[in-house]
């Protein structure tokens, strides 16, 4: 068995690239040198199973004590599965010896992340602990590789696990460096969205900036607006108890569009140096905006949610709609704990809209972190005692809360008697509004006007405006023809789409309203959303068209410059 031919292969090589197990296991029964033989390409029989992507053969190696840590040229085992993607063998190596993912290749210095060709392979390495900003010898990370070699998939893979967008690596340059030198727009946006600057220089001053400059006139572009944003920054969070007045920030619904709110809050921390969670003294949320806003409670910063976003979407939107609830009740509850109360963390105050369904007509409900004010005014409608009342704060648990809030039909099943916030406030700025002036109300009655705090400054963050599109038919009729079958059934679905839209439409008369009330009471209200080039739905799991949603984002921010500017003096002053 230790017998080899003229290319220095020996029975077990032939045996991995015959087909059959039984072969191998029989051969392994007794200890051989010829398990860890290194044929004359310096390939091991396990070398050789990964190339071939034979999973059964790798595990039968592996259960002879065939050894993990042997080299060859391009590398070890785990190295050879990676280069030709064999996900299933690189498990087993990896299974067998955990710290296989942390392994070096004798010619590059790279561990396997530096190998992975595609997403796939970069997130099952990612998950297992993998380090996201490891350098090879040269001092690259994975991501100027994936750069490198224009692919856009494991680079999105890669930053959405974290990995540093303004890494130096050979020569001193950034990814950012190589994805301007390839001309590369969708990985130039992709980068600078995730924080890389456009003006660090290499080791031989050479900017970002200065090599597009040489390349075309739309990476300029890409540029200057890139421009407009503030630097990297330390976050201070200290909370200015000194305030005078309250602030209120209120973030709508939208699915996976959170991630324009995240990029929106993103500029705005960096603007003025401080945390959201102090920025603001109540937060309200609606679906995907009630997840942001816990998100703020528990002090999650908003790259890592931003991170975590682009990583959900791929584990909640499998397969058709509705989809299981389970992979988003486990997110939910890994993010925010399974026991996790509202009351558990005081400041801010939030609350989360939900819809109660149990009843007709439907009722908005709030998920509170604080204490219901009591109520002064004649309720609209007769109570039903039958009716069970929801969870109070102290004891409702925060994943279900969130859960509560963005069940959003045909997408989700209800949870329990709770249907989607954003069916009755998918923009919750005027019934935020409403819950303090009740709150302040409630206080007073209660002798304590003393702690009474007047809002000075209303945030309404949006989740990205679709473009107008014009609709042909909304009439629907008796048909006398199947033609006329046929334009009412289209009527009839035109109509349905338009009053979910009238209903959940967090913009128009919504903004207007809370923008003309702010002004007779003198509070400053700004509302940002920007307009999107194309329809983003709720369950977009495309990384191109995410990442070109948030560039539009960024577009938005510096068209809209003084504006930030003005909101942020407004949220520093006493």
């Amino acid at each position: 068995m230790d017998v080899t031919d003229s290319k220095g292969e020996t029975a077990f090589h032939y045996a991995v690239q015959g087909d059959s197990s039984q072969v191998l296991q029989l051969l392994g029964k007794n200890a051989s040198s010829g398990l860890n033989q290194a044929n004359h390409q310096g390939l091991t029989p396990l070398h050789l199973a990964c190339q071939l992507g034979k999973e059964e053969m790798v595990r039968v190696l592996l259960l002879c004590n065939a050894r993990c840590n042997m080299a060859a040229p391009c590398g070890y085992p785990i190295h050879m599965a990676m280069k030709f993607s064999q996900k299933g063998c690189a498990e087993m190596i990896v299974g067998m010896d955990s710290n296989q993912i942390h392994s070096k290749d004798p010619r590059y210095g790279a561990s396997p992340l530096h190998w992975a060709k595609n997403a796939e392979m970069a997130r099952m390495l990612l998950k297992r602990g993998s380090d996201v900003d490891c350098t090879s010898a040269s001092g690259n990370t994975a991501l100027h590789v994936a750069v490198m070699r224009s692919r856009f998939d494991c680079a999105m893979a890669l930053l959405t696990y974290g990995a540093n967008a303004g890494a130096r690596g050979e020569h001193g340059n950034t990814p950012l460096h190589l994805a301007m030198s390839k001309d590369s727009v969708e990985l130039v946006k992709a980068l600078i969205v995730f924080g890389a600057e456009v003006d660090a220089p290499n080791d031989f001053g050479e900017t970002p900036a200065f090599i597009a400059s040489k390349i075309s006139k739309q990476l300029e572009d890409l540029v200057h607006v890139s421009r407009a944003r503030k630097p990297p920054f330390l976050l201070s969070s200290t909370r200015d108890e000194k305030r005078t007045h309250d602030h209120l920030l209120c973030l709508d619904g939208g699915g996976v569009k959170g991630l324009v709110i995240i990029q929106l809050l993103i500029a705005i921390e960096k603007a003025s140096g401080v945390a959201t969670k102090d920025l603001f003294d109540w937060v309200a949320g609606t679906s995907t905006g009630g997840i942001l806003a816990l998100a703020i409670l528990h002090s999650k910063s908003m790259a890592y949610m931003r991170g975590l976003y682009f990583r959900m979407k791929d584990e909640v939107f499998r397969g058709s709609r509705p989809y299981e609830s389970g992979p988003l009740e486990e997110f939910l509850k890994r993010e925010f704990g399974e026991h996790t109360k509202m009351t558990d963390v005081k400041k801010p105050k939030v609350m989360l809209t939900g819809t109660l369904s149990d009843r007709q007509p439907p009722e908005l409900h709030l998920f509170r972190n604080y204490e219901a004010p009591e109520a002064f005014r004649e309720p609209h409608i007769s109570p039903n005692v039958n009716l069970k009342p929801p969870a109070q704060p102290s004891e409702q648990l925060v994943w279900r809360a969130a859960r509560s809030s963005g069940a959003a039909p045909t997408y989700f099943r209800p949870n329990g008697r709770f249907l989607d916030g954003g069916l009755l406030a998918n923009n919750p700025t005027l019934d935020a509004m409403t819950e303090i002036h009740e709150y302040n109300q409630d206080l007073i009655h209660k002798g304590q006007g003393n702690k009474v705090k007047k809002l000075s400054v209303v945030v309404s963050l949006g989740t990205g405006r679709s473009p107008q599109v014009p609709v042909s038919c909304v009439d629907v009729f008796r048909p006398s023809n199947p033609w006329e079958l046929a334009k009412t059934v289209f009527g009839a679905k035109e109509l349905g789409k338009m009053v979910v839209d009238c209903c959940t439409d967090p913009d128009g008369r919504a903004v207007d309203r809370a923008r003309a009330w702010c002004e007779m009471v003198g509070i400053q209200y700004f509302r940002l959303n920007p307009l999107l080039g194309t329809d983003i739905m709720l369950d977009e799991v495309n990384d191109a068209a995410l990442v070109n949603a948030l560039w539009e984002t960024e577009v938005y921010i510096y068209q809209h410059q003084e504006q930030f500017q003005k909101l942020v003096q407004l949220l520093l002053s006493p």
